[in-house]
């Protein structure tokens, strides 16, 4: 039928606790629960909501245009083949009287690749700490951003034993000063860790932690995993605030 309604689906598994959070921030993008389902660490929660209409006759359009462009950019390659040729040979002569250096400068990227990201100096991890835990700037964050060492202040929100460990947990993470009851920026996660791992510092080191308690997290960045909305990082340090 051509009025049909054509639903995309998601499923979500938050750590148990959180599913409330969870499915109001899921409710805001327009997603509609269909279904939850509890769990001993994490709960199942599925969502859908109405697909969006393609537009075709756009996409029809900006095909034709890339078509035209790529003629005219293969015209004007070949016009500017023959001036290619002609400067061929200065060229050649310029390379061989150039002595290249043995210890290149390092590039303004290279540069910056020990920098610590802060919300400070960079303006995207300002506007990731404020945005929906599940929203897509959490994907294009930890694209781009993989493996590089981001700092914040923030708190713990969740914080369960991991499978059938004792002494290792997997700490649910969020930026601010509110525990478990903070509502924006991603979920962060330190996924299989024991206190050691946190690399405790500051004045007063706990010999313990829990829900709710502040700290500076200095960590690498790892994968953000859509289906549970986690973004995946791993502990450098963590001074006590």
């Amino acid at each position: 039928m051509a009025d049909e309604i054509k639903y995309e689906y998601k499923t979500v598994r938050p750590v148990r606790g959180t599913d409330g959070w969870v499915i109001s921030k899921m409710q805001k993008d327009g997603w509609e629960l269909v279904q939850q389902a509890p769990g001993t660490l994490r709960s199942t929660v599925n969502f859908r909501r109405p697909k969006k209409p393609q537009p075709w006759l756009l996409i029809g359009a900006a095909a034709a245009v890339l078509v035209i462009l790529a003629v005219v950019i293969g015209a004007a390659s070949a016009l500017s083949g023959e001036d290619e040729k002609k400067h061929e040979s200065d060229k050649s002569t310029a390379a061989v009287s150039e002595k290249p250096s043995a210890t290149p400068a390092p590039t303004a990227v290279e540069s910056a690749a020990t920098e610590v990201i802060t919300p400070q100096n960079n303006p995207e991890f300002a506007a990731l700490l404020k945005a929906d835990d599940c929203d897509d700037a959490n994907v294009a964050f930890a694209t781009r951003y993989e493996g590089k060492t981001v700092a914040f202040n923030g708190s713990i929100v969740n914080m369960a034993p991991h499978g059938d460990y004792d002494t290792r947990y997997d700490f649910l993470l969020g930026p601010g000063d509110k525990g478990p009851n903070t509502t924006a920026g991603p979920a962060f996660k330190y996924e299989d860790v024991n206190i050691l791992d946190l690399k405790l510092t500051g004045k007063q080191i706990p010999a313990t932690v829990g829900v709710g308690d502040k700290f500076r997290f200095v960590a690498e960045v790892g994968e953000f995993k859509t289906a549970q909305c986690l973004f995946l990082l791993d502990p450098v340090s963590t001074e006590v605030r």
